[in-house]
């Protein structure tokens, strides 16, 4: 059975050679984005035992984690957390199978206090957040459309990429990821809540940075601006480098240091002190929220990776939207993708795949029509790639 796939072309500028663009990040450490964390790692970690017992991954979605802020004293040399931060695991699971119940609550608390371990440096698990797991049995319908095994979709959904990133996009993704790897284990100070926002106005690009910075690594006020310096210097490097280019960069701009107030945490991480979070207010699965560009609003963090179309195609989206513009070698300047599915209907045969494609100057859509629609039919016939991946944790999903 053929596959609804329409190739068509839009003539408009890429998106590097529109007058502005926005691009933001939430970090790793930003609530919601710790939210997004934590339901992919309970989905991966069930997804992973039902594979071990049973051979088969059953119904799940637990994409429903709240972040709820504490309180705390930030302070120079110091500081201490008053009150932990709540976090609350909700969704559903198969919690029954062949009369034997699942495990799923201790699989899903110690998936999620693992990912707190693995990720944050200065959070003590024990002290500093209290974890609540209320995640129940699926309803009856999207059970049913999942027990069939016919890999049915279980929503009328859609998902939505493009490729390729713009400098800003690169910029922004690639800068927190810089700090929240490399550069964190160097400066000891930086915590891992950063969130980075990229414009570009014409040629200029501008790069805002807010980062909880960990009192107890900083003695004074004169060592956190000493600090914010070299997180300058190493960052401007590494993005001019990046985009073999200049760019401006500004960090922590609400600080005013003539009134003491500064971006101090105990534990580098917002929550500590009200900020709350929750999966799907943050980034889209390419890591980045970009108001220029195609996106969907799904909340894809927590999703079955077997059968939710809105968590599949907006990863689906993306991997063929790169694949158009490596295997075109230069004829397709951007490429934007939007699957559609059908509740009940096949994953592999959605309701409509469209392919929108930005030519190269003087080249006609005819010369790479017939290549992509194989494209897009490839990964379709062969969607349970990225449900392998997911497992696997070689996909991101924020």
């Amino acid at each position: 059975m053929s596959r609804n796939i329409v190739v068509s072309q839009i003539e408009e500028p890429p998106i590097s050679r529109t007058p502005t663009e926005m691009v933001e990040r939430k970090g790793i450490g930003h609530p919601d984005s710790v939210a997004d964390g934590i339901a992919e790692a309970v989905s991966r970690e069930l997804s992973k035992y039902y594979l071990d017992e049973y051979g088969t991954i059953f119904h799940h979605n637990t994409d429903q984690v709240e972040i709820v802020g504490g309180q705390s004293k930030p302070e120079f040399g110091g500081g201490s957390v008053l009150e932990p931060v709540y976090i609350l695991l909700s969704g559903r699971a198969t919690t029954m199978v062949d009369g034997k119940r699942v495990p799923y609550r201790t699989i899903a608390l110690r998936a999620a206090k693992e990912q707190i371990s693995q990720n944050f440096l200065n959070i003590d698990l024990d002290e500093d957040v209290t974890f609540d797991c209320r995640i129940g049995q699926g309803s009856v319908d999207l059970r049913g459309v999942y027990d069939t095994k016919k890999f049915l979709a279980n929503d009328t959904s859609f998902g939505v990429g493009y490729a390729p990133l713009s400098d800003v996009e690169r910029l922004v993704l690639e800068t927190e990821r810089y700090i929240n790897g490399k550069l964190r284990f160097d400066m000891p100070g930086l915590g891992e809540d950063v969130k980075v926002m990229g414009a570009r106005i014409e040629e200029k690009i501008i790069i805002t940075i807010a980062i909880a910075m960990v009192g107890k690594h900083l003695s004074s006020p004169e060592a956190y601006m000493e600090l914010k310096e070299k997180l300058y210097e190493r960052v401007k490097a590494h993005g001019e480098e990046l985009l073999g280019r200049d760019f401006e960069l500004y960090i922590n701009t609400a600080d005013i240091p003539e009134n003491n107030v500064y971006y101090l945490t105990v534990t580098g991480l917002s929550m500590e002190n009200g900020d709350d979070g929750s999966v799907g207010r943050g980034n889209r699965v390419n890591g980045l929220i970009t108001p220029y560009r195609p996106m969907s609003m799904e909340a894809a963090s927590g999703k079955n990776p077997v059968t939710h179309v809105g968590k599949l195609y907006n990863l689906l989206s993306t991997k063929i939207a790169e694949d158009i513009i490596k295997e075109t070698a230069g004829d397709v300047e951007e490429a934007r993708v939007r699957i559609l599915a059908q509740i009940g209907h096949p994953i592999d045969h959605p309701l409509l795949a469209s392919t929108n494609l930005i030519m190269a100057d003087g080249v006609p859509l005819s010369k790479v029509k017939g290549e992509v629609e194989g494209i897009v039919d490839n990964w379709l016939a062969n969607i349970d790639r990225i449900t392998q991946l997911l497992v696997e944790g070689k996909l991101n999903t924020y």
